[in-house]
Formats: structure tokens, C-alpha cells, sequence
């Protein structure tokens, strides 16, 4: 056999090789999307307890459901229409003239809301909690991380306002319901009527959270990362490269931060950076020591309510402590 044969054949088997790691990374990258990013029915995604739920995760749906028992009297199932698509949700009326709106995140349905409920009603705040699109009860088959979930977002604000005369509106977002909310609120349809936001655990960027998720898990990040934003555009029509990063220099109302210093997903520098950008006067960050990402409030619940006590206090007229 002539080197020139032994080259071609070489060349052959490397180009096979590299074809073959790249088809794996590729289908590889479109099994964790549609894992992560796609509702198969309405089962998945639903109004339960998941079945994977952590021991503290579960205690927080524990405490959340006991507080919607106590407040059932005040229930109102609500509903809109928002680009084509049934959205449900909950509202806790109390007969306050000011409302929060509990955004969720990935694969939390609005009974993971409850939970986060309750600082606000006891401040004397009317709630608000909603099924995400491709969540719940509503229609919808794609979590775009926080991109068509700000104008859902909006519809709902626009439907408080409208339906229940509500003029000052908060946000509390956590994760992908952290990066909804400011995409919204730095869109330029935000009603003027929503006058600030609390967030825990938001990302710069989805893909660096992801990132940080393949490094746990010792994958390849860069070419799965790559091939999953890919599978991300084709979908959805946005990148996992986009994130709050590049809108929260015009955020203009009062932002609060809750962050854990071990967050391994939106990790402490990814919290630094966002508030240093952050465009608002009127910002601050509260670092707690222990919490897992989005279980800050089960870790130290009373300095957790206290951040937001005294948050709503300096910015929308005092906290009313009203036990409810």
C-alpha cells in the first residue's frame, strides 16, 4: 500500500470521526433542548408537585399550598388571550390597590408561586400568580426563557390594570421569571403602572447558565452550547446568548436583588454584573451566604421577607403588615 493510499485512507477516517462527533454533539444538543426547553403535553409541566422535586423544594410547595388554603376566599380564576395563545392564572384579591405578580421560572407552573406570595400579601399587597405559557393550564409549547414570556407579562399587567383598576404593580421573578420581568419592564409598551421588581437568581445570559449546568455535569459546554443555541433560534427565533446583560442600563424603577453567594447556575460574579450595569437610581443587592439556586427564601426566610419588607417600605408607601 503506497503512502499516498495510507494518507487518503487517514484523512477519510478523521473526516468520519470528526463528522460522527459533530452529528453526536448535534442531536445531542437537540435532546437537551427539547428536555429543557419543549412541553411534551399538558401533563408535563402541569399544576403539581414534580415528581423530581427536592426534600427542601417540596417543603416550599408545602408552605405555599398551606397559604392558598388560608386565602381561597379571596381566589379569582382569571384568564386572558395574549398573540393567539389561552394563559390562566389566579388572583388574590384582598381588597388592596396594589398588586405583585409572581414570574416563574423553567418548569414551575403558579402553584410554585404561592410560596413567594406570602411576604407580599402580608405587606398589603393584592397577588397575582400565572401559568407561564407551555405551563399549566395555558397554551403553549416552548419556554423561551424569558423573551414571549415578558409580552405575557404585559398582557397581564395591561388586564390588572384594566379589569381590577390596579396602578402600582411589582414584579418578583425568579430565574427565567426574573428575566421576563425585565425584559418587560424595559420594553417600551411597559405600562407606567408597573413601578418596580424583586428578582432572585437571574442570568446574564441563559447560556451562561447553561454553561455552568454542562460544567456540573462535565459535558462538552462549548460545542453542546453551541449546537443547543442553534436548536434554541430554530424554535423560538431568539438566542440563549441575549439575556438581561443587554437591557438592564434601562431599567428607570426600583430594582431589589436577592442573591446566594452559592448559587452555582447565576452565580455571584453573574449577579455583580448585572447590578453594575443596571440603569435604575434606586437599586440594591442583598447576598445571602447558603441557598441553592431559587430556594433563597426556605434558607433564611426571615431576612428574605425582611429584604422585601424594607424594599416596599422605602419605595411604595410602607409595608401595611397586614397578616393575610
Amino acid at each position: 500500500m503506497s503512502d499516498k493510499t495510507i494518507t487518503v485512507i487517514v484523512t477519510v477516517l478523521l473526516a468520519l470521526g470528526v463528522g460522527f462527533y459533530f452529528f453526536n454533539m448535534f442531536y445531542a444538543a437537540w435532546r437537551i433542548f427539547c428536555e429543557t426547553l419543549m412541553r411534551k403535553s399538558k401533563d408535563h409541566w402541569a399544576r403539581k408537585l414534580p415528581a423530581d422535586v427536592e426534600p427542601m423544594q417540596a417543603e416550599m410547595y408545602r408552605q405555599g399550598s398551606l397559604w392558598q388554603k388560608e386565602h381561597k376566599g379571596f381566589k379569582q380564576d382569571v384568564h386572558i388571550v395574549n398573540e393567539g395563545l389561552n394563559l390562566y392564572g389566579e388572583y388574590y384579591d384582598m381588597g388592596f390597590d396594589r398588586a405583585v405578580m409572581v414570574l416563574s421560572g423553567r418548569t414551575e407552573s403558579l402553584i410554585y408561586g404561592y410560596y413567594f406570595a406570602i411576604p407580599y400579601a402580608r405587606a398589603g399587597f393584592n397577588v397575582l400568580l400565572v401559568d407561564p405559557r407551555g405551563h399549566g393550564l395555558s397554551d403553549g409549547k416552548y419556554n423561551t426563557t424569558g423573551f414571549d414570556e415578558s409580552r405575557d407579562a404585559l398582557a397581564w399587567v395591561r388586564f390588572l390594570n384594566a379589569e381590577h383598576g390596579v396602578e402600582t404593580v411589582v414584579f418578583h421573578g425568579i430565574c427565567i421569571g426574573a428575566a421576563a420581568g425585565m425584559y418587560a419592564l424595559t420594553s417600551e409598551e411597559c405600562p407606567d403602572c408597573v413601578k418596580g421588581m424583586v428578582t432572585e437568581g437571574m442570568f446574564a445570559t441563559f447560556a451562561y447558565s447553561m454553561k455552568n449546568h454542562f460544567i456540573e455535569k462535565k459535558r462538552n459546554f462549548p460545542t453542546l452550547l453551541f449546537f443547543t443555541d442553534f436548536w434554541f433560534k430554530h424554535y423560538t427565533t431568539h438566542s440563549m446568548k441575549k439575556g438581561p446583560i443587554h437591557c438592564i442600563d434601562k431599567l428607570n424603577v426600583p430594582l431589589l436583588m436577592l442573591q446566594s453567594k452559592k448559587d452555582k447556575y447565576s452565580t455571584p460574579d453573574n449577579a455583580a454584573r448585572l447590578f453594575e450595569k443596571c440603569g435604575s437610581a434606586n437599586k440594591r443587592i442583598v447576598y445571602f451566604d447558603e441557598g441553592g439556586h431559587s430556594m433563597l427564601r426556605i434558607t433564611d426566610t426571615e431576612r428574605y421577607d425582611g429584604a422585601i419588607k424594607e424594599f416596599l417600605n422605602e419605595y411604595f408607601g410602607g409595608s401595611r403588615d397586614i397578616q393575610k
